[in-house]
C-alpha cells in the first residue's frame, strides 16, 4: 500500500525506547532538512497497525518529501491507559535521543484516537520540559473520552463509520479505572498552552465532530495557533481514500502545506545552538 504511493517501508524492531513499528521514507530526501513525522495512529486505542495506516502515512510521505516513523504502540483492553502514552513517549524521546532529530523538522500527526494520543503527547511533552515539535496535526481527533459531545448523538444517523454508543463503549476499553476527564486521556480538559501550532480536520456529519471543533476553540482560548478546517459529507477519517475522493486530496494538500510552512518557519526562527 505505502509503496503504490512511491514510499519506501522498513520494519523496524523494538530497541531502547522505540517500541517496534515502521518507517516509512520518500527516496532520496535530505536527512538534515525532510519533514519527519511521527504518526500516531487511529483505532479506539483497541485495534489496528502500522500496517492498517501505511497507505494513508505513504500519501503524507509522498506529499511532504520526509519520513514518518509508525510506533506500534500497546493496544487495549490488554494495555490500557497509560501504555499507549507511554509507547509513543519513548517513540518521541527515541527520535529526540537516539535519532537526534531536530524539534524544528519534527512534526506529530494522528488520526482519531491517535490524533487524542497526539496531543496527549504533546501535554506530556510540554510538562516535563521536552523540546516540543514544530507543529501538531490531527485528523477527526477523539479528544473527549467522557463523551460529552453532542456530535454523538446529533450525527448517529449520519456518520459512515461510528454510532455516538460505539464511542462511549470504546472509550471503557482503554480508560480502565482512569478518570475520563483526565487531560491525558481526553486533551480537550488539559491546559493547552504554550502547544505548538495546530492543524484540525473533521467532517461535519462524524460523530466527532464536536471533539475536533472544542478542542479548536479550546486551543485558540489558551492561545494556540489553529487551523480548523471542516469537510462536508465525508467520512470519520477520509484521508485514506485519497484514491478516489477529492477531498481526501484536498485534505492531504492543505496538510502539507501546513507541515512544510511550520517546519521551514521554525527552522527559519530558531534560536542559536549554544
Amino acid at each position: 500500500m505505502a509503496r503504490s504511493t512511491g514510499a519506501t517501508v522498513q520494519l523496524r524492531a523494538a530497541t531502547g525506547r522505540w517500541p517496534g513499528g515502521e518507517v516509512l521514507q520518500w527516496p532520496g530526501i535530505d536527512q538534515t532538512r525532510a519533514p519527519v513525522l511521527l504518526y500516531l495512529h487511529g483505532g479506539g486505542y483497541i485495534g489496528c497497525s502500522p500496517e492498517t495506516h501505511r497507505s494513508l502515512v505513504g500519501s503524507l510521505v509522498r506529499r511532504v518529501r520526509g519520513s514518518a516513523f509508525v510506533p506500534r504502540y500497546r493496544l487495549a483492553p490488554e494495555h490500557p491507559f497509560p501504555a499507549a502514552l507511554d509507547d509513543a513517549r519513548g517513540a518521541y524521546r527515541y527520535l529526540l535521543d537516539e535519532l537526534q532529530v531536530d524539534p524544528a523538522r519534527l512534526v506529530l500527526v494522528g488520526d482519531s484516537a491517535g490524533g487524542g494520543l497526539v496531543l496527549a503527547l504533546a501535554l506530556a511533552a510540554r510538562e516535563a520540559g521536552w523540546p516540543l515539535p514544530a507543529a501538531l496535526v490531527t485528523f477527526s481527533p477523539w479528544t473527549d473520552l467522557a463523551a460529552t459531545g453532542p456530535s454523538l448523538d446529533e450525527n448517529s444517523d449520519r456518520c459512515a463509520m461510528f454510532a455516538g454508543e460505539t464511542i462511549r463503549r470504546a472509550a471503557r476499553f482503554y480508560l480502565g479505572e482512569t478518570d475520563p476527564y483526565a487531560p491525558l486521556v481526553s486533551p480537550l480538559y488539559g491546559d493547552l498552552r504554550g502547544l505548538p501550532p495546530l492543524l484540525v480536520h473533521a467532517s461535519t456529519d462524524e460523530v466527532l465532530r464536536d471533539d475536533a471543533v472544542r478542542l479548536a476553540e479550546r486551543a485558540r482560548e489558551a492561545g494556540v495557533s489553529v487551523e480548523l478546517q471542516l469537510w462536508r459529507h465525508v467520512p470519520h477519517v477520509w484521508q485514506f481514500f485519497a484514491a478516489v475522493l477529492p477531498e481526501a486530496r484536498q485534505s492531504l494538500a492543505a496538510t502539507r502545506r501546513f507541515i512544510l510552512h511550520q517546519t521551514s518557519l521554525t527552522i527559519a526562527h530558531r534560536s542559536p545552538v549554544t
